[in-house]
């Protein structure tokens, strides 16, 4: 029985394949023998490929774990760049003395999730550090998708025309606020839960459906305000967006607005910005609404003939704002 994680558990040895065979091998059902790659096969298709790492502090957070968060975000890097997921590598730094029972809580939600999203996780590394060199736990992950060339230009915004609608599929922030929460012990009368969520079956549906998806991309770091502003620069169109459509749940409102936060450029884990035409929005809109993931679904704004690639944001108030990109952070370590 393993209480807690031992600089022992790095070496290589006994102790590391232990851990492997026990934990790894065993939650994630990996072939044996374990080679130093994956050998994957061929495939008559363009690959995308994305990687990136997770440090979210706390590790627990209300709707999801680090585990779950690293699955998710792989997977819904791939999944909006039009992309099936099919396999993901997970590298774990753990700082000595971390106990077991959080490990195995945490390989077990990649596990589960992986399970849903259809992943397979066929690869990885485990390495262990002195007590104080790693906060708890690092997971690094890397995935591979498969990628039709009709899909292979839905994260460029190469074809966006005046016209074209912008749709969200559900409320924004509450993934910050979750983590907030949990960070800072923060009760709220109404709790708040991350959006923590693998979107590649609600994308599948929409591309299935040959509804013609302009661009994608999915609102982590930065909020719904990034990725707008990034997207008017690489269109080098205006972006008019109407405050009063855009979901926010009410403690998400309120809770942003006592700490000075502003939701519209807090991090997202289960969230999607989509452009599609004029004509394509109310069967988009039908689509996503009868997933569980998009239940919430708004048209927020759309594209304009100006040309300065600036989004105008008109408040609930009546006025008008300009969205740019933050200078500074407002909440580190979200993800």
């Amino acid at each position: 029985m393993i209480d807690y994680i031992t600089l022992d558990h790095g070496s290589g040895g006994k102790l590391t394949h232990e851990l492997i065979d026990r934990l790894f091998v065993k939650n994630f059902k990996t072939n044996l023998p374990l080679t130093d790659s994956a050998i994957l096969g061929e495939f008559n298709s363009f690959l995308a490929f994305t990687t990136d790492s997770y440090v979210i502090d706390p590790i627990f957070f209300p709707g999801g774990d680090i585990g779950k968060l690293a699955v998710c975000g792989t997977v819904n890097d791939l999944a909006v760049s039009g992309a099936d997921p099919k396999y993901i590598s997970a590298s774990f730094i753990i700082e000595e003395g971390f106990p077991y029972k959080d490990i195995e809580i945490i390989v077990a939600s990649m596990a589960k999730e992986a399970e849903y999203a259809g992943v397979k996780i066929v690869a990885g590394d485990t390495k262990v550090v002195e007590k104080g060199k790693c906060d708890k736990i690092f997971i690094t992950t890397s995935g591979i998708g498969l990628l039709h060339p009709s899909h292979q230009f839905v994260s460029t915004g190469d074809f966006i025309k005046p016209g074209d609608k912008i749709i969200v599929n559900g409320n924004m922030a509450n993934h910050a606020i979750a983590v907030l929460s949990a960070r800072k012990d923060i009760d709220f009368d109404t709790p708040v839960i991350s959006d923590c969520a693998s979107l590649n079956h609600l994308i599948k549906e929409l591309l299935d459906r040959k509804i013609g998806i302009k661009f994608m991309r999915d609102l982590t770091r930065g909020g719904l305000a990034t990725v707008l502003v990034e997207l008017a620069k690489l269109s080098g169109k205006d972006i008019f967006i109407d405050e009063n459509c855009i979901p926010v749940e009410e403690p998400v409102r309120g809770i942003c607005e006592i700490l000075g936060f502003d939701p519209l450029y807090l991090a997202n884990e289960g969230k999607v910005v989509f452009v599609v035409g004029e004509n394509e929005v109310d069967t988009t809109l039908k689509v996503l609404k009868s997933n569980k993931f998009g239940i919430n679904s708004q048209v927020i704004g759309e594209f304009s003939n100006s040309n300065k690639g600036d989004v105008v944001l008109s408040t609930s108030i009546g006025g008008k704002r300009i969205l740019d990109f933050l200078t500074g952070t407002q909440l580190p370590r979200i993800c």
